[in-house]
């Protein structure tokens, strides 16, 4: 079940010290996949992520599977970068319901909270908020 490897990945980011959490996190940034090509140059304020200080982008296109998504995210971001490759890692394959369903405790569970200022975990919420939208909008087109 693709969720069950998001909850997988939350539970181990929840399970380190504050510490190791934030040294996961980074891990995570540094193995989001490059944007694909046929989205460059289409970073504009329909795809950005207005929560965010630092210049996010997510996209989405139908699949015969479903919807799949992709983050243009800065290295100079990596709280922001780590935390939209989690999710992008942990949602590979969901099912358009599965990522619509998405909670945004899963934000806290993953104890972000305990490491990350207030305006950062706007910025993670409004990824999902984004995410969620951009999902279930590409599936009804």
């Amino acid at each position: 079940m693709p969720i069950q490897k998001l909850t997988e990945l939350v539970e181990e980011l929840a399970d380190c010290d504050p510490k190791e959490r934030i040294e996961l996190l980074l891990d995570y940034a540094r193995s989001l996949p490059a944007l694909p090509e046929r989205f460059a140059g289409l970073q504009g304020p329909e795809s950005r992520v207005e929560e965010c200080q630092s210049p996010i982008f997510l996209f989405a296109e139908k699949t015969p599977e479903g919807v799949q998504w992709f983050a243009d995210v800065p290295l100079e971001a990596p709280t922001v970068r780590g935390f939209v490759t989690l999710l992008w890692e942990g949602t590979q394959g969901a099912s358009v319901d599965d990522l619509a369903a998405l909670s945004y405790d899963l934000i806290s569970q993953a104890g972000l909270k305990e490491i990350l200022g207030m305006q950062r975990m706007n910025g993670l919420a409004g990824v999902l908020r984004r995410l969620k939208k951009i999902v279930v909008e590409t599936a009804a087109s």
